[in-house]
């Protein structure tokens, strides 16, 4: 691993994310002067539907493409200087040249999310500075481009897409532990990142295997996936069993509330579920790993689903006790295997 030219990165996917023409105009003005009210709103609402508290209110902000790029890579830059610091002391123009083609890279991928990303809780990932802050985003262009391609009630889309950040943030304000077990496993994921011995080889031998047995040579990790060490793997499946728990319960909560609350919740998830499964895009989502978020929405939501169905609401409360309760990725995929083990 090389230095990731960051400055490269922002330029590549700033240009990628492109502007939406309604950015910056009195739409997203009035846009972010609805959000902090409907914000408001979906708190006490999540509060009362899951029991999750959080202190005080969180800053609200509606930002550009660009501007929820150049927040992503200030937290990466963060997360990864350890791994960067530890295998990146090597100098030469090969290792410039790397770091280039990663800066690109991760440009490319992060340009390509900017167009899609709704909403982001902030508290999960460092600041730039160090500090951790407490802000529900929204991408402004986004929002506003969705309501228009497919006529939604704004104040409803924007009040449901309000419903998802607010959960995430009960999430990891309301459990004590979640947000030091989630650095924790990405510390661990850096810390991983090593030279491996025979890497070309292994991938060969897996890559043959998975040929013949009619398996996909990317899997839904995508290329990071492909590459990883076994180390890393499993802890990608602890975070992807996490993942999966918070965005299956955020899915849950957002729609549960906005069956009882928005006339047009039924339409708006519809259109959400077919822009996940859109199969223009599904190459360059299994690429760079989207593939794996998407299901996570698919996965926990049925997790919660059985769990509801065998138990009750109330037994999900179980997986908020401690790392140790937390659902494994097995577990996901057979949750009566985390009944046995927990309730």
């Amino acid at each position: 691993m090389s230095h990731v030219d960051w400055p490269l990165a922002v330029s590549v996917a700033s240009n990628v994310a492109g502007r939406y023409p309604l950015e910056d105009t009195y739409h997203q003005t009035r846009l972010e002067r609805d959000m902090p009210e409907l914000v408001a709103r979906a708190s006490a609402l999540v509060t009362e539907e899951t029991g999750l508290e959080a202190p005080g209110s969180p800053d609200v902000a509606v930002i550009g493409r660009s501007g929820w790029v150049e927040n992503n890579v200030a937290s990466f830059s963060l997360l990864l200087a350890p791994a960067e610091e530890r295998l990146g002391s090597q100098t030469g123009v090969g290792t410039a040249v790397a770091g280039r083609i990663m800066g690109a890279e991760m440009g490319a991928v992060l340009g390509f999310l900017s167009r899609r990303v709704l909403g982001q809780y902030e508290l999960v990932l460092p600041t730039a500075d160090g500090e951790t802050g407490d802000t529900v985003l929204f991408v402004g262009p986004n929002l506003l481009k969705m309501e228009r391609d497919h006529a939604f009630r704004p104040d409803e889309f924007r009040f449901w897409v309000a419903l998802h950040e607010c959960t995430h943030r009960l999430q990891f304000m309301g459990v004590p532990w979640l947000r030091d077990y989630f650095l924790g496993l990405v510390e661990e994921l850096v810390a991983a990142t090593k030279p491996e011995s025979g890497r070309i080889q292994r991938l060969t031998t897996e890559i043959r295997e998975a040929a013949a047995n009619g398996l996909p040579l990317i899997d839904e990790a995508g290329l990071f996936g492909l590459f990883a060490t076994p180390e890393q793997r499993e802890i990608v499946d602890r975070v992807q069993a996490l993942m999966a728990l918070l965005e299956g319960h955020g899915h849950v909560v957002m729609d549960r509330i906005g069956e009882r609350e928005l006339v047009t919740q039924g339409r708006m998830s519809s259109v959400l579920k077919a822009r996940r499964a859109d199969k223009r895009t599904a190459m360059l989502m299994r690429l760079i790993g989207l593939e794996m978020k998407l299901r996570q929405y698919e996965m926990g939501a049925a997790f919660i689903g059985e769990v509801e169905r065998r138990a009750d609401w109330a037994t999900l409360d179980h997986a908020w006790e401690s790392p140790e309760s937390l659902p494994t990725l097995d577990e996901i995929e057979s949750p009566e295997r985390w009944l046995q083990r927990i309730a």
